[in-house]
């Protein structure tokens, strides 16, 4: 029976076609013979992590395919707050909050002028310190810088999740005022949250906008730092954690706080690690990590945000660059991936197109998995267009786990009842008949 299964998530590897690349994507652009030998030695597919066309963030596309349903998606504010270490309470909130340079109208509205505004780290911590601690109605809001310009806001008291945003995301738009979601309208302490949101938040602009770094900022001409924008509210949730979902001792090798707080969430254990300017040397390591660790887990998931850093600059050949530089990091460890006799599948959460306005898009990624006993398609090119002729067809999130469980033989034959709940894996955790000796 295969050991261990390895996930290595290339985040936003998918992408567009580009007039620049001749109509190509990065990946079908890139030199990869590595990631091609890997396709060439397994099974290919097409893979959704929810659905066709959804743009889906990271962390969303992480979730289902860990095998959760969206229902049980606690919010990325949650996340970030646990993968900071930031306290939270059952009933607490986190939301997901930057600087930025705002602008007054004459309509009383303000405006997006810049997203995280260039300023020094010192700049930054003395700002968010101005801006700490609020109280509104009972309600407790505290600033927590988690780097740079990145923080979270936590709100304390009879609060709801259930708000929108403020963040409009694209500059020059106005900032959006924090309401209810519409099934929550009359939900007393979702309209309480939503005040109190509104008013931090103008608080923090008038703070900030008087403070003494900023009136020296707007006299050097720079932006000043004076307003902050919120999304993706978050609350904590009990849920089945991924060990007993799924029978797997399982480890996360990632970098970044959404990875290490989701990690957290569904009791995975989580190796921390740090993004160098060398995306294929950071690989490299941590498939290291990986070969060394691999006896002791059942279930790894490696993880490099450089594909979804690299489009977001909206220049293909950066992207193009990034995989090539990956898929040399994958080949220098390549041989002794496959010598463990380790199921290994590569793929991505979601696309990231490297020109355009979406932030992420809809379109499938491209899947393979290797290992013993695993199937030998046809397909020996990894790329979004290659892998639709491979023999794992389409397939979508929530199957990948019942995949999973049977790539490593611990899939249960259906009907079988080994144990007081129906588990998808075998053998459960199952109680054995003993005898008592004293009916001799």
């Amino acid at each position: 029976m295969p050991r261990c299964f390895i996930l290595i998530l290339l985040d936003g590897l998918g992408d567009r076609a580009h007039p620049e690349l001749q109509g190509r994507t990065p990946l079908q652009a890139a030199n990869t013979p590595h990631l091609d030998r890997l396709s060439a030695l397994g099974c290919n597919g097409f893979f959704y992590a929810i659905r066709p066309g959804l743009c889906l963030p990271s962390e969303n596309a992480h979730f289902a395919m860990f095998g959760y349903n969206q229902e049980e998606f606690p919010g990325r504010g949650c996340l970030e707050a646990l993968g900071a270490d930031i306290p939270l309470l059952r009933e607490d909130v986190a939301i997901l909050a930057h600087f930025a340079a705002l602008k007054e109208q004459d309509d009383n509205t303000l405006r997006l002028e810049k997203h995280r505004p260039e300023a020094s780290e010192e700049e930054y911590a003395v700002l968010s310190r101005a801006i700490s601690e609020y109280t509104q109605n009972g309600i407790n809001i505290t600033y927590h810088q988690t780097h740079g310009p990145n923080g979270i806001i936590r709100l304390r008291g009879n609060v709801s999740r259930q708000v929108t945003d403020s963040d409009p995301f694209i500059p020059k738009s106005s900032i959006i005022k924090v309401e209810p979601w519409r099934s929550y309208s009359e939900d007393r302490a979702t309209i309480n949250t939503a005040n109190a949101l509104n008013s931090y938040l103008v608080w923090c602009y008038r703070i900030l906008s008087a403070h003494d770094l900023n009136v020296k900022r707007k006299r050097d001409g720079k932006h000043p730092v004076n307003g902050i924008v919120t999304q993706r509210a978050g609350k904590f949730l009990d849920i089945e954690k991924f060990q007993e979902r799924w029978g797997l001792h399982a480890l996360s090798i990632s970098s970044g706080l959404v990875y290490w707080g989701l990690s957290s969430f569904l009791g995975m254990n989580t190796l921390k690690v740090t993004d160098s300017t060398d995306p294929g040397r950071d690989l490299a390591d941590r498939l290291d990590q990986v070969i060394r660790l691999s006896n002791q887990y059942q279930f790894i998931h490696v993880h490099t945000k450089a594909p979804d850093a690299a489009a977001h600059s909206k220049n293909p050949g950066n992207k193009v660059r990034v995989i090539e530089s990956l898929d040399r990091g994958l080949g220098s460890v390549i041989n002794r991936l496959i010598a463990n006799e380790l199921v290994v599948a590569v793929t991505a959460d979601h696309s990231t197109p490297s020109s355009g306005t979406l932030i992420h898009s809809g379109e499938s990624v491209p899947f393979m998995v290797t290992g013993p006993g695993i199937r030998q398609d046809r397909v020996n090119t990894f790329d979004e267009i290659s892998s639709a002729s491979g023999g794992l067809g389409t397939f979508y999130g929530p199957d990948l786990m019942y995949m999973v469980l049977n790539w490593l033989d611990m899939a249960k034959l259906q009907g079988l009842m080994d144990c007081r709940v129906n588990q998808p894996f075998w053998p459960g955790k199952r109680k054995h008949l003993t005898i008592n000796r004293s009916d001799k």
